[in-house]
């Protein structure tokens, strides 16, 4: 009975490990999914989202950390008054990613927080992107309060 069990857990082993060394290995970016690390010079505009008319433009830095973390601090709003971004991204396939982040408004008392979610379009160079989403605005107490649109243009900080 211990032979027997020791067999099969031996022929087990054997073929996870051919199935295991046949397996494609996929190195960062090789499937598309790392192309957008790395920290972008990111020009937002701020859209009516009825027409699509743009209300104004402003810089902002955004970091995407391998693993599917972001980092984004922008320039409309004075950082006393604003914390950093902080949020996640991921790729959805191609040369299109998702992310969002949160930061929040605290101007010497909490008030609430803003959440950003955009799709992005990588460029075939991945040297640029464009994106578009919505800006949600919540109070202190969490209750949606104002929703806005937005478009970016990218480049690659060097």
């Amino acid at each position: 009975m211990k032979r027997n069990l020791l067999k099969s857990i031996v022929v087990l082993a054997l073929v996870v490990s051919v199935f295991a060394m046949n397996a494609p290995v996929l190195v960062s970016g090789q499937d598309g999914g790392g192309r957008l690390e790395g920290t972008w010079n990111v020009q937002v505009t701020l859209r009516n989202c009825q027409t699509g008319a743009q209300i104004r433009t402003f810089p902002s830095l955004t970091t995407f950390v391998a693993g599917g973390t972001t980092f984004d601090s922008t320039s409309s709003i004075p950082q006393a008054q604003k914390t950093p971004g902080h949020g996640v991204w991921n790729h959805v396939g191609g040369n299109i990613y998702r992310f969002s982040f949160k930061s929040f408004n605290p101007g010497g008392i909490f008030t609430g927080w803003t959440k950003i979610a955009h799709e992005a379009t990588l460029g075939s160079n991945a040297a640029e992107y464009t994106s578009t989403g919505t800006a949600e605005f919540y109070n202190a107490s969490g209750t949606l309060l104002l929703t806005g649109c937005s478009t970016t243009t990218a480049t690659r900080f060097e």
